[in-house]
């Protein structure tokens, strides 16, 4: 049966499936740490710069799970091919803020500050959808599941700030900007989730051996949840709300303790 519970795990039990699974991820995570410890230096307010750091900080953590888990199958990281590298694809379309700009030595305006907060809401919505999938697959697993608990954790308050302070951004005038922005960034990344998944796919079956029939049904697939995404499920990266957990990246965040 092709669930994705039957995929994610033949993907863990390969060594060549799961060592470039683990490395996109883990290089994800990286280039999110150094993106996130930059725009902290270059926000002007201190308050908000600290939280952007702390996910900086996070994002750095995850990196460094993912390497583990990599040296616990005796495996090394591996480059990511351009054409799976989602933070850089997304870059390369204007969503966020570039590494060129994150390479000048000046204070970001409102305007670039909400670009970065709208990129973090949406594609911290779909990194949060991600690792609860695999924490439903792989929660309990004495290799990977700790680690899998925890980024799921951290994503939930990774999730919860972006909220917060776009509500912020929301009550001083800029609701109409950040709105349209919403908007427009969904869209971009459920598109470009689409392509890189099925590119993904292509790696992962050319690794498994997998029939045509088979990577036919799963490339399907992901066609088929990007006709949803495209045709109504992109609203959801869009919508603001209070979260659960207040000042979710603050210096008295309550951080559950992780079995």
């Amino acid at each position: 049966m092709l669930s994705a519970r039957a995929i994610y795990r033949e993907i863990r039990e390969d060594d060549r499936t799961f060592q470039l699974f683990i490395s996109v991820a883990a290089a994800g995570e990286e280039q999110g740490g150094w993106e996130n410890v930059r725009i902290a230096e270059l926000t002007r307010d201190e308050e908000l710069s600290q939280k952007v750091r702390r996910h900086g900080d996070d994002e750095h953590k995850h990196g460094r799970l993912f390497a583990a888990l990599l040296r616990k199958r005796q495996l090394e990281g591996i480059e990511v091919p351009p054409e799976v590298n989602y933070t850089m694809l997304l870059e390369e379309q204007g969503i966020g803020l570039s590494h060129v700009r994150l390479n000048e030595d000046r204070f970001l305006s409102d305007e670039e500050i909400i670009a970065y907060l709208v990129h973090s809401r949406v594609t911290e919505q779909r990194a949060s959808e991600e690792v609860e999938l695999q924490k439903r697959v792989f929660g309990d697993d004495p290799e990977i599941g700790r680690a899998i608990r925890m980024i799921a954790d951290d994503e939930v308050n990774h999730l919860a700030y972006t909220h917060e302070e776009l509500l912020r951004f929301c009550e001083k005038g800029h609701r109409a900007r950040v709105q349209d922005m919403l908007a427009h960034y969904a869209r971009v990344e459920v598109r470009t989730y689409r392509d890189v998944s099925l590119r993904v796919m292509r790696h992962m079956a050319d690794c498994l051996g997998w029939s045509r029939p088979k990577f036919a049904v799963l490339a399907f697939g992901i066609h088929a949840i990007y006709a949803f995404e495209r045709l109504w499920g992109w609203r959801r990266m869009t919508r603001l709300e209070a979260p659960v957990r207040r000042n979710a990246m603050g210096p008295r965040s309550h951080r559950p303790a992780m079995a």
